[in-house]
């Protein structure tokens, strides 16, 4: 009796699941992440804040307590062969698992039926994929907006969730936009030094390295327009707008 609460508490609540199954104890932002049902979440995290792990275990958790297919987006196919190899990790600790890796994509079938699939950010790797109950996005800024267009009526037919993470890419694009004007969202911010394994040491490091423009991206969640850019965001948003006035107050 003892072992079925446990697994009924595991199966409502992926922190418990984390921290007994996986040994895994999250911080304050990442058992928020953990805990949501939101059906539609951006997270805007500094590199190194710990998304991609965390989003790997709500990838395997929805996969053992909600069987289905779950998507795991990534800009390159390096990229998601790293994230698809935090779900392994994770599952191998659960279960036996034979990863199946077949030309462009990387993929598993749990005992229970349910698929992970990690494919590169190709939008022909998708459209052959549908009703999917979970899409994680890995470095949504950097996806491009074709490909987020082959995902988004996967997710309208079947209901399922979306999970976009990244640090910013400039004021364009589709995570900026979304960012800042979409709605129906769950939005979570984690900035370095927020973050318990980030050193001030080290943070200090990066700005002089980085410089205060790409140090703001990388590591303060701040959507800046390029060094190159001749003008600004704001000055091309008054430029495009019709009402004179804003010019000469």
């Amino acid at each position: 009796m003892h072992d079925i609460g446990r697994g009924l508490c595991w199966a409502l609540d992926a922190v418990p699941f984390a921290e007994d199954r996986l040994g895994f104890v999250p911080d304050a932002w990442q058992a928020q992440l953990l805990r949501s049902r939101s059906q539609w979440i951006l997270l805007n995290c500094c590199r190194q804040s710990g998304k991609s792990t965390t989003t790997a275990i709500v990838a395997l958790h929805q996969a053992i307590y909600d069987p289905g297919l779950v998507l795991c987006v990534s800009p390159s196919l390096r990229q998601s062969r790293e994230l698809f190899a935090k779900v392994i990790g994770f599952l191998k600790s659960i279960e036996p698992v034979i990863p199946l890796e077949e030309d462009n994509k990387s993929s598993c079938e749990l005992s229970n039926g349910s698929r992970i699939v990690s494919l590169p950010g190709d939008p022909d790797t998708v459209r052959g994929y549908s009703a999917p109950k979970l899409v994680i996005t890995d470095e949504a800024a950097y996806v491009s907006d074709a490909m987020q267009a082959a995902i988004a009526p996967m997710l309208a037919v079947s209901q399922g969730r979306q999970i976009d993470m990244s640090s910013p890419n400039g004021r364009r694009g589709y995570f900026y936009e979304n960012w800042v004007n979409g709605e129906g969202i769950e939005r979570i911010k984690i900035i370095g030094r927020e973050c318990p394994r980030i050193g001030t040491e080290f943070l200090d490091k990066m700005l002089r390295k980085l410089g205060p423009m790409m140090f703001a991206q990388e590591f303060e969640g701040e959507f800046i327009d390029a060094e190159s850019s001749a003008f600004s965001s704001e000055m091309i948003e008054l430029a495009l707008v019709n009402d004179f006035e804003r010019f000469i107050q």
